[in-house]
């Protein structure tokens, strides 16, 4: 599998009566047709955010967006905007049940890049723990420039 993309992840995490937590990440990655409408991308984790050893994997569909994550950190969530879905999250410190309820969703993708944006909440036992915004961009990765 060949890094064929620049991939540049913003996410924000609010929570309540806590300042909102930023998070910016550009990395290569591959993204591959998957199916007729569907699109797979992926990235090595690193250990800027936290989940060294983990590959993460964005299956997205036209009304669906799927997030794999596998090694030192273990889950799978799904995003469809107006749907809750539960999730397994395993971590090194134990394995959490999550609801993943997804506000809104879109996804521009083709075989040269674009965009995916999902705003979801996340429940813990059945209570917000955190409302969260995913903005990724997906570009080709263009010529080595020599000098």
């Amino acid at each position: 599998m060949e890094n064929n993309v620049i991939i540049s992840i913003q996410g924000k995490q609010s929570f309540q009566a806590q300042e909102d937590d930023t998070i910016e990440l550009v990395t290569e990655g591959c993204l591959e047709p998957d199916g007729d409408e569907g699109y797979t991308l992926t990235y090595q984790e690193s250990q800027l955010t936290g989940l060294e050893g983990t590959l993460t994997t964005f299956q997205i569909e036209p009304d669906r967006v799927t997030l794999l994550r596998v090694g030192e950190v273990n889950s799978q969530m799904v995003f469809e905007e107006g749907r809750r879905h539960l999730s397994m999250y395993d971590t090194p410190y134990g394995a959490l049940s999550i609801g993943v309820n997804t506000r809104r969703m879109r996804s521009d993708l083709s075989a040269s890049g674009g965009s995916i944006e999902i705003d979801y909440a996340i429940e813990i036992d059945h209570a917000l723990a955190g409302q969260n915004l995913f903005r990724i961009q997906v570009r080709e990765k263009g010529p080595v420039l020599k000098q």
